[in-house]
């Protein structure tokens, strides 16, 4: 079903004020694109399907990448993508969080402090691997930057396989510590001497006092038991891979005299029980920009026998040594779920590009013949 509101309507109603609301060039540049989303400022395309031969004239997307209405389409290829890479075992989500003291240094060195997150992450489970199993660990990482109260909470989801690549290109099976992956205290203590080191390698001007109370805290590692089966890995990392700080359906109501928005929320201190915030516009636009990244920051990276250098060769190997007759082939099952460019009348064929139009609108006489043979 198509949300009642979306984020570009709250965009809308703040159109006078909305650069002197951004925090920088970059950012007014990606409200202005979720603001001009699927409108006619961006011109759009005629499409006919090769089914019923039914017209269709859409607006184009603005396919930013904070953009709650674009990420559905992108969400799905980057899941059929990923089905075609799983491996025949179990795997494990663990997600990495840094304290909230560094939270302010993250609107002002985001892409530092972010791919410190990454590194610090990835070193890791790397180590583990090696030191546990004495082999080569994969890794697929995405970085979330919000709660569900839109407040900045930076934190790392991964998707790891439980096992290794030897030296000798051979797969080993790892060890379970309780139905985990390693021990959670002790990759805890790790992430924490790892990240630290790394910010202060790069010498940002965080004060020592900072580092002085993170350090005494305790840094939570949190871990989750291994997945039932492997098909279940990609369908649950393709919720969070193109997951934007707020989806247009958590947006309840728009209050425009008021300048006051109203959505859902999941209260995870209290069992992940429904609630309803009401924020002023401003207050919204504001929370949203949080969580804008920085300029070509890569926010999925792949690691291990998972990167893009082992998929061409070394992967495909792994994939015909672990298969079984227990385990289905996951492309032919995607490929039937999920069509992509289908129409959504008739949901049997595919959609084909007419002719293109600017932001002047269809043009004239093809709308009036489409007019007259809708007639006849």
């Amino acid at each position: 079903m198509k949300p009642k509101y979306k984020v570009a309507d709250i965009l809308t109603l703040e159109n006078d004020h909305l650069e002197c609301q951004s925090f920088t060039s970059w950012h007014y540049r990606t409200l202005l694109a979720i603001k001009k989303c699927r409108t006619q400022a961006l011109g759009g395309h005629i499409d006919q399907c090769t089914c019923c031969k039914k017209i269709h004239i859409s607006y184009n997307s603005c396919r930013n990448r904070h953009c709650p209405t674009c990420q559905g389409h992108k969400r799905e290829q980057w899941i059929q993508a990923r089905e075609t890479e799983l491996l025949n075992v179990p795997y494990f989500h663990v997600v990495f969080t840094i304290p909230h003291e560094f939270n302010r240094f993250c609107l002002l060195y985001g892409k530092e402090i972010y791919n410190a997150l990454f590194t610090a992450s990835w070193q890791t489970i790397k180590k583990f691997s090696r030191t546990e199993m004495d082999v080569t660990a994969g890794m697929i990482a995405v970085l979330h930057t919000w709660g569900q109260n839109l407040s900045l909470h930076p934190h790392l989801h991964c998707i790891v396989p439980n096992g290794g690549v030897t030296k000798a290109n051979h797969w080993k099976p790892g060890k379970q510590y309780k139905k985990f992956l390693f021990s959670v205290k002790a990759m805890s203590k790790m992430f924490k001497a790892k990240f630290i080191a790394l910010t202060r390698k790069q010498k940002l001007p965080i004060p020592q006092t900072t580092y002085d109370k993170v350090y005494k805290k305790k840094w939570v590692v949190y871990a989750k038991e291994p997945f039932g089966k492997p098909q279940y890995v990609v369908e649950y990392l393709g919720r969070y891979s193109h997951k934007i700080a707020i989806s247009n359906h958590r947006i309840l109501a728009i209050n425009k005299p008021k300048r006051q928005v109203t959505f859902s929320a999941k209260e995870y201190r209290k069992n992940g029980k429904k609630i309803t915030l009401t924020l002023s516009t401003k207050e919204f636009i504001k929370r949203f920009q949080l969580h804008v990244l920085p300029k070509r920051f890569t926010r999925i990276r792949h690691y291990g026998f998972l990167s893009s250098s082992w998929k061409k060769e070394k992967l495909p190997r792994l994939q015909a040594l672990l298969l079984n007759q227990d385990f289905v082939p996951i492309t032919t099952r995607t490929e039937a779920k999920t069509k992509l460019n289908c129409c959504p009348y008739c949901k049997k064929g595919e959609l084909i590009t007419l002719l293109t139009f600017d932001c002047r609108g269809p043009p004239k006489k093809f709308l009036e013949s489409l007019r007259n043979s809708i007639k006849n």
